[in-house]
């Protein structure tokens, strides 16, 4: 049974150029209109974290990928005077991996990749009955793409870890282009951007990316990265 795999970075839910009001809702409606089977998110603010699994319909899990300065409510309300200024550092950060009826988690994992940078980064990965997927946001270095390829290593060998002769998705924003990646054998083709969907074990489209039109609301783009998406199975 083919599985829809999605991926999005959602800049904390900002548009593109940003702007003072979060659009984190209409980020996640938009995301989970078409009932996708899976979906990892990156740049989470944690005052939303409670209210991804109502706003999707899918059942959510994340990890802290950033401690914010100040407790989660008081950070939120904060960060919405001005979203397009005050982000991460206010609000804190997360990732998430959501998951449709088909797909039930059965264990959740979280590794730190980013080997004691200044900003934490993280592979998170969940485990259900019929495959693996692992969600990451890697280190931002574009003058050394050297950075988040070996975090994208760690990433692979500890989501393969877990998976043992599962199946496998790793999937996220990865901070680095196809051309300077090296060393990752089985996984399925990666994309032209830095956004990635990788699956290893399944069948698998090649990766779509939306057009900015389909990201477009109310005469807005919705974040500075557009979703990408595979079909697997």
């Amino acid at each position: 049974m083919a599985l829809l795999v999605r991926s999005w970075n959602v800049f904390h839910g900002n548009t593109h150029p940003p702007d003072r009001s979060s659009h984190l809702h209409t980020m996640i409606r938009l995301a989970t209109a078409d009932h996708p089977d899976v979906l990892c998110l990156q740049e989470l603010p944690l005052w939303a974290l409670p209210r991804l699994a109502r706003w999707s319909g899918l059942t959510a899990r994340s990890t802290v990928t950033r401690r914010p300065w100040l407790p989660g409510w008081l950070g939120g309300f904060v960060t919405r005077l001005n979203n397009g200024v005050l982000r991460s550092a206010i609000s804190g950060q997360a990732n998430a991996i959501l998951l449709g009826p088909r797909l039930e988690p059965l264990d959740v994992h979280a590794l730190r990749i980013d080997e004691g940078r200044r900003e934490p980064r993280f592979c998170h990965a969940v485990r259900t009955d019929r495959l693996v997927i692992a969600n990451l946001h890697a280190s931002n270095d574009f003058r050394k793409p050297e950075i988040p390829a070996a975090e994208i290593l760690r990433a692979e060998a500890f989501v393969a870890r877990i998976a043992g002769d599962l199946p496998a998705v790793l999937a996220g924003d990865f901070n680095v282009r196809a051309e300077h990646l090296v060393g990752l054998s089985g996984w399925s083709e990666l994309g032209q951007g830095i956004d990635h969907v990788l699956v290893k074990g399944l069948e698998a489209s090649s990766l779509s990316v939306w057009p900015e039109e389909r990201r477009r609301h109310n005469g807005r783009v919705l974040s500075d990265h557009a979703p990408v998406e595979v079909t697997i199975g």
